[in-house]
C-alpha cells in the first residue's frame, strides 16, 4: 500500500504536546455547544412539571411529543451529516445551532398537544446531524489513539448539562408571571438563546481541518495531516470509505441497534426523571437540585471508566459491563419506594449509562472513514435516536396504563440488557474482517 511518509520536520514533532494543544483548542468549544444542545433536548422534562397541566397534556401525549424530536432527528440525520462532510463543520454546525435555537424558543409558545408535537418534531429536524457531525469532525483532528479521549471529554457534556441545567431549570420554573409568561415559557426561551449565540461563534472558532489554523506549527500540521491520512488509508483498505460500504456493513446496523437500546435508557430516564423526583413531594427548585445529583456522580464515573477502557486491550468488556450495570440498577430502582434508596439506584443507572456512551463511540470510529464514516456514524446515531422516541413514549404509555413508574422502569432496564447482549455477540468490528 502506498502510504504517505512524514517529512523530517514532522517526524520530530512531540505527539503528546501537539495533541494536547489540539484538545485545548477544539474540545472546550464543542463541549459547550454539546452542553447547550443536550440542555435544549431535555429541558422539556422540567417544563412538563407545569406545562402539561397548562396545555392539557396527558402522560402519553407528553411522552409522544417529547419523543417526536428524535423522529425528526432520524429523518434528517444522514442527509445532514453528508452535508457537513461536503460543506465543512464550521458552516454546517453553525447552521444547525442557529436553527435549533430559534425553534427551541418557538416551543415556548405552543398552545396544545398538536403544536407541542409539531415544534418537537421540527426541533429534531433542525438539530439532526449535530452529534454524528462532531464525531465525524473528530476524525479530521484526532488520530485513533486520541479519539476516545476526545469523545469522552465531549460526552461529559451530558452530565454537565444536567448538573447545571437541572438547578437552573428549577429556578427558572419559579419565575412564573415574569413578563407575563409562565415559568415553563421563561425556561424554554432563556435556555434556547445560547444556541443562537454559539452558532454565530462557530463561524469564527471552529476550523474545519489542521491546515487552516495558525496555532499549530508547520511541522505539527504536517505530522497531524500525515498521521490522519495514514490511518484513513488503512481503514479504507480494510473496510471501505464509500457510502455504500457503511450501508452494506451489517456491523453498522448492529451498532445502531446497540445505540438504540442505550438511548432508550439515557433519554427515557433523562426526560422523565424530574417527574419521578417530583413524586417525592418536592418543589420545582428542589427537584432541580436532586435531579442534578446522579449526573454529578455520572460525570466523574464516565471519565474514570473511559480512561480504564482506553488503557485496556479489550474495550468491549467495558461497553458491555456498563450496560449490564445500568440494566440491573434500573430494575432494582423500580421496586424501591424509599426516596434515598431509589435515588442511589438511579444514580448508579445514570453513571453506568454515561460510562457506556463514553466508551461506545470509539468502536464505530475505529473502523469507518471517509464517506463511510459520514454515513455510517449518522446511521448509527439516527437509528439509535429512535430510542429517544421509543423510550419516553413507552414510559408515558405504560405509566398512563399502570399509574406508576415500576413497569416503565423495568421495560427500560430490559432494553439496556438487550443492548448489552447484542454488543457481546457482535464483538469489536475493528478487530474483525468486513
Amino acid at each position: 500500500m502506498d502510504m504517505r511518509k512524514p517529512s523530517t520536520a514532522a517526524a520530530a514533532v512531540n505527539e503528546d504536546a501537539t495533541m494536547k494543544k489540539v484538545i485545548r483548542r477544539i474540545i472546550p468549544f464543542v463541549f459547550i455547544c454539546y452542553v447547550v444542545s443536550y440542555l435544549d433536548r431535555i429541558n422539556v422534562g422540567f417544563a412538563a412539571l407545569t406545562m402539561n397541566r397548562d396545555l392539557g397534556l396527558t402522560p402519553a401525549q407528553f411522552g409522544l411529543g417529547a419523543g417526536l424530536f428524535f423522529l425528526g432527528y432520524f429523518i434528517f440525520e444522514i442527509p445532514s451529516n453528508l452535508a457537513l462532510h461536503k460543506f465543512g463543520a464550521r458552516v454546517w454546525i453553525a447552521r444547525i445551532m442557529i436553527s435549533w435555537g430559534v425553534i427551541s424558543m418557538a416551543t415556548a409558545f405552543v398552545v396544545g398537544p398538536k403544536s407541542f408535537a409539531l415544534t418537537r418534531f421540527l426541533l429534531g429536524l433542525a438539530e439532526a446531524g449535530f452529534t454524528p457531525g462532531i464525531y465525524l469532525y473528530f476524525t479530521k483532528w484526532f488520530p485513533g489513539a486520541w479519539r476516545g479521549r476526545a469523545t469522552a471529554a465531549f460526552l461529559v457534556g451530558i452530565p454537565v448539562a444536567n448538573m447545571l441545567g437541572s438547578p437552573v431549570s428549577g429556578l427558572l420554573m419559579e419565575l412564573d408571571g415574569f413578563a407575563g409568561l409562565k415559568g415553563w415559557q421563561v425556561l424554554l426561551l432563556v435556555e434556547a438563546l445560547p444556541a443562537v449565540v454559539l452558532g454565530v461563534l462557530c463561524l469564527y472558532l471552529l476550523p474545519d481541518q489542521p491546515s487552516q489554523v495558525r496555532w499549530l506549527a508547520p511541522a505539527e500540521r504536517a505530522w497531524l495531516a500525515d498521521r490522519l491520512a495514514e490511518e484513513q488509508q488503512t481503514l479504507s483498505a480494510k473496510h471501505g470509505d464509500k457510502l455504500r460500504d457503511a450501508f452494506t456493513n451489517w456491523r453498522v446496523f448492529a451498532l445502531a441497534a446497540i445505540n438504540f437500546c442505550g438511548i432508550v435508557g439515557s433519554l427515557g430516564i433523562g426526560l422523565w426523571l424530574p417527574q419521578i423526583v417530583k413524586e417525592f413531594g418536592l418543589r420545582a427548585s428542589q427537584v432541580g437540585l436532586v435531579t442534578a445529583l446522579p449526573y454529578a456522580v455520572g460525570a466523574a464515573s464516565m471519565l474514570w471508566w473511559s480512561r480504564r477502557a482506553s488503557r485496556s486491550p479489550n474495550r468491549l468488556r467495558y461497553v458491555v459491563g456498563a450496560m449490564l450495570v445500568a440494566a440491573a440498577a434500573l430494575a432494582i430502582s423500580a421496586f424501591l419506594t424509599m426516596p434515598i434508596l431509589k435515588m442511589l439506584a438511579i444514580t448508579l443507572t445514570v453513571s453506568a449509562v454515561l460510562s457506556f456512551q463514553a466508551t461506545f463511540w470509539a468502536i464505530p470510529s475505529g473502523f469507518l472513514t471517509g464517506r463511510a464514516a459520514a454515513g455510517g456514524l449518522a446511521l448509527i446515531v439516527s437509528i439509535g435516536n429512535l430510542g429517544g422516541f421509543v423510550g419516553p413514549s413507552m414510559i408515558g404509555y405504560i405509566k398512563q396504563a399502570t399509574g406508576g413508574f415500576t413497569l416503565p422502569l423495568l421495560a427500560v432496564a430490559g432494553a439496556l440488557a438487550i443492548g448489552a447482549t447484542i454488543m457481546l455477540l457482535l464483538g469489536d468490528p475493528a478487530k474483525s474482517d468486513s
